[in-house]
């Protein structure tokens, strides 16, 4: 509906004649004609005036139809929202993602520490005291449950004609000196000392 029969039907709607109503906008009735033949428009004061007249918006007495407007913004409105949830989505896998890596490496580096300390756990000692040609020489190892030298060190001569240094294994290394020692017609003594370890 054009805004000139719009105004037709309102102003009959509301039972007033062109003069009331050019007196209710502060204009002439020939001017109201003038609109309801579509000769001319009113301007945008004077259809404030007329839509407060008839109590109707201004979209609906120019028949300007908002609504497709307004399910755009709300369609765009709902698009937006959709890829904000997604992007958080995620980001709040990657921070999952994150915490649990960093839960494994914590975990992995845990265990490293309890093994390492385990290995360096003192368990016991050898102590050996080899004769050769009426000199004695005085060497010792400490060793972890496994027999893991964790320390071993005495008479330099020892380790200088022995080799004992390339052995990681006390029982081996005490081996290898008495083997050692015995080759060259000398004697030796070993003590061994078990500790206590607590659980």
């Amino acid at each position: 509906m054009n805004l000139g029969n719009k105004i037709v039907d309102l102003r009959k709607k509301n039972s007033l004649s062109q003069e009331e109503l050019a007196e209710k906008v502060g204009v002439t009735r020939q001017t109201i004609s003038k609109w309801e033949l579509e000769e001319t428009t009113p301007d945008i004061n004077q259809a404030k005036k007329l839509s407060q007249i008839f109590k109707v918006s201004l979209d609906e007495l120019t028949d300007n139809d908002v609504s497709a407007i307004l399910v755009e913004k709300v369609s765009n409105t709902e698009k937006l929202a959709g890829i904000t949830i997604k992007i958080l989505k995620c980001f709040g896998i990657f921070l999952l993602v994150l915490f649990i890596i960093d839960i494994i490496v914590l975990g992995i580096f845990i265990i490293t520490r309890i093994k390492s300390a385990e290995e360096r756990k003192l368990a016991g000692k050898y102590t050996i005291t080899c004769t050769l040609d009426n000199e004695e020489y005085l060497y010792e190892w400490e060793y972890n449950k496994n027999y893991q030298i964790i320390y071993a060190g005495g008479d330099g001569w020892i380790s200088n004609h022995t080799d004992v240094d390339k052995y990681d294994n006390a029982n081996k290394a005490i081996a290898h000196v008495e083997d050692w020692f015995k080759d060259h017609n000398g004697k030796c003594l070993v003590n061994k000392d078990d500790y206590k370890l607590a659980e």
